[in-house]
């Protein structure tokens, strides 16, 4: 375990990366209907049920890594369909922390943008 997955409110990286690390931080709105979704969060393809507002991960730092947050819902409408949201980057290697902005319109495909 590094220095970072030790700290509070910390989720560590659990694949095997021997590398340097580095903090993601992403923030996930509060979106309106919360009560029928759950928020997910995946690095690297692993799947983490997570909380509204800002959520943070260690990361590797040497390398490509792809992140995603996902808006899950069992409810179905009219027509018997699931809506699920989402939003993806691949983040470039980098060895400063990060910290996404998560933004879901209405409808369709959402986003990942970096803040600051």
């Amino acid at each position: 375990m590094t220095d970072l997955a030790a700290q509070p409110g910390v989720i560590p990286y659990v694949d095997n990366h021997d590398g340097p690390r580095r903090l993601l931080t992403i923030d996930i709105p509060l979106v309106r209907h919360a009560q029928i979704f759950a928020p997910l969060a995946s690095i690297d393809g692993r799947q983490y049920v997570v909380s509204w507002g800002a959520v943070m991960f260690e990361i590797p730092a040497d390398r490509n890594v792809h992140v995603s947050v996902h808006l899950h819902t069992n409810y179905t409408g009219r027509a018997g369909d699931t809506s699920t949201q989402f939003a993806s980057i691949v983040l470039a290697p980098h060895a400063a922390p990060v910290r996404l902005a998560a933004q879901f319109p209405s409808n369709g495909e959402g986003s990942l943008l970096p803040v600051g």
